[in-house]
C-alpha cells in the first residue's frame, strides 16, 4: 500500500476536483440560460412558429452533440488518466472544455455553437472521472461517502452560480455572448492542478512494469459485467438529467412569459440548490447499502418529477418547491455515483471504466434530447415530454438488484 500523502496534499486534490467540477457545472449551466436568445439573434428575420421551430431544433442538435461530446471525452480522457495519470490527463480535460467554451464566443451561425459545445463537452467528459478516482485513491475509505457527496454537489454548485449571475444580469439577445465568456475561465485552474496536486500513488503503483489495456480489460471477464450494469445505472441518471431536467428553466420561462426574463435564472437556482442537497443525500443513504439506496432515490425521483410535470400549472410557489425537490432527488445520483462506481473497477482501469460507464449514458441521453422536440410537439409541451422521459426511473429499479452490493468493502486493488 503506497504511503499516505500528507493532509495538506489531500485538501489540494479535494479542492483540484471540486473546483473543476464545479466549473463542470457552470459550463453545463450556460446552454439553458443562452441558448434561445444566441439563436434568436442567428435566425435573422424568423418569426412564430418558424422561430420557435428552428430555436427548438437546434436547442436539441445543439444538446445532442453536447453529451455525445461528454460520452466521447469520457471515453478517451479516462484512458488518458490510466495511461499518464490522473493530474496531468485532468489539466488537459479542464483546459479543453474552458477554452472552446469561451470560443462560442465568436460563434455567427447555430452550428458553430453545436461544435463548441461538442469539443468543449470533450473535456467535461473527462474531468469527472479522473477528478473522482483522484480524490477516491489518495484519501482514506472511511471518508469516501462524504467525498463523493461533496464532488457531486460541486457540479451543482457552479450550475447555481451561472444560474445566480443569469438574474443579476438577465441574458438576451444582446447580452449572450459575454456570459461564455466567464465559461473560458477556469482555464486558469490547469496552472493550479500542474503546479501543485500530487499525483495517485495508487496509479503510480499499478502503473509500474505494466502495460495496461483499460478499454480491452473492461469488456473481458471478469469485469465486463460490472461495466455493463455501471453503464445502465448511470444512463438511467443522465437520461432523466438531459431529457428532462434541463428543461426546467425553459418550463419556468414559459409559463413565465416574457414579462420575467429573470423565470430561467430563478428555476435554474432552485433546481441546482436543490441537487447540491440531493448530493449529500445520495451519498449519506448510501451508507446503509448501495443498492437500497439507488432504488429508494429512483422511486422517490419518479414520484417528484411525475407531480412538476404532470400536476403543477403555474409560475408559482408550488411549481418552485417541487422544482427544489426534483433537484434534491434526481441530483442525488450524483452523489451516489461518485461513491459506487469506483468500488467497482481495480485502480488500472478505474478511470477508463468511471469514465466510459458514467458518460456512455450521455450517449443515449443525446438521442433523448433530440427526441424532446418531438415529444414536445407531440404531446403538446416539456411538461408531457418530461413526464414521460422521467418512466426510466422503472429500468434503473429493476437493473440495481442485479449490481454487486459494496458497502463496507476496499478499494479493488
Amino acid at each position: 500500500m503506497p504511503a499516505a500523502p500528507s493532509r495538506g496534499k489531500l485538501y489540494l486534490t479535494l479542492l483540484a476536483a471540486f473546483l473543476g467540477w464545479m466549473f463542470d457545472g457552470m459550463e453545463m449551466g450556460i446552454f439553458p440560460i443562452v441558448a434561445r436568445p444566441a439563436l434568436e439573434e442567428m435566425a435573422r428575420g424568423l418569426e412564430g412558429a418558424a422561430l420557435n421551430n428552428f430555436v427548438n431544433g437546434w436547442m436539441a442538435w445543439a444538446t445532442a452533440l453536447f453529451v455525445w461530446g461528454a460520452a466521447l471525452g469520457g471515453i478517451v480522457f479516462g484512458w488518458l488518466g490510466d495511461k499518464i495519470g490522473r493530474v496531468r490527463a485532468m489539466s488537459l480535460s479542464i483546459l479543453c472544455y474552458s477554452l472552446f467554451t469561451g470560443l462560442a464566443y465568436f460563434a455567427a451561425v447555430p452550428w458553430h455553437l453545436a461544435a463548441s459545445r461538442f469539443v468543449g463537452a470533450l473535456g467535461m467528459g473527462g474531468e469527472w472521472a479522473l477528478g473522482v478516482a483522484l480524490v477516491m485513491e489518495l484519501w482514506p475509505e472511511k471518508k469516501r461517502p462524504m467525498l463523493a457527496a461533496v464532488i457531486g454537489a460541486a457540479s451543482n454548485v457552479g450550475f447555481a452560480l451561472i444560474a445566480l449571475i443569469a438574474i443579476a444580469f438577465p441574458v438576451i439577445k444582446d447580452s449572450w455572448r459575454w456570459v461564455m465568456l466567464v465559461g473560458a475561465a477556469p482555464a486558469v485552474l490547469t496552472f493550479f492542478i500542474r503546479l501543485f496536486v500530487p499525483e495517485s500513488e495508487r496509479w503510480r503503483a499499478a502503473a509500474v512494469g505494466r502495460h495496461t489495456h483499460p478499454l480491452r480489460e473492461i469488456f473481458r471477464a471478469p469485469l465486463l459485467r460490472r461495466t455493463l450494469l455501471a453503464i445502465v445505472l448511470s444512463s438511467v441518471v443522465l437520461i432523466v438529467t438531459w431529457g428532462a431536467v434541463q428543461w426546467l428553466a425553459l418550463v419556468g420561462q414559459e409559463r413565465a412569459g416574457s414579462a420575467d426574463p429573470r423565470a430561467k435564472g430563478i428555476t435554474q437556482t432552485a433546481s441546482a440548490m436543490g441537487s447540491v442537497l440531493g448530493c449529500f443525500l445520495g451519498a449519506w443513504l448510501g451508507r446503509f447499502g448501495c443498492r437500497p439506496a439507488y432504488f429508494a432515490l429512483c422511486v422517490l425521483a419518479l414520484g417528484v418529477t411525475t407531480y412538476l410535470f404532470r400536476v403543477t400549472r403555474f409560475y408559482d410557489l408550488e411549481f418552485f418547491i417541487f422544482v427544489l425537490l426534483a433537484g434534491v432527488f434526481t441530483g442525488a445520483f450524483y452523489g451516489w455515483l461518485p461513491l459506487y462506481l469506483p468500488e467497482l473497477f481495480p485502480t488500472r482501469v478505474r478511470a477508463t471504466a468511471q469514465g466510459l460507464s458514467f458518460n456512455l449514458g450521455r450517449v443515449l441521453a443525446g438521442f433523448g434530447a433530440l427526441q424532446m422536440g418531438a415529444l414536445v410537439e407531440k404531446l403538446g409541451g416539456y411538461e408531457r415530454a418530461g413526464a414521460t422521459i422521467v418512466l426510466v426511473y422503472f429500468a434503473g429499479m429493476v437493473t440495481i438488484w442485479f449490481a454487486p452490493e459494496t458497502r463496507g468493502a476496499p478499494l479493488p486493488e
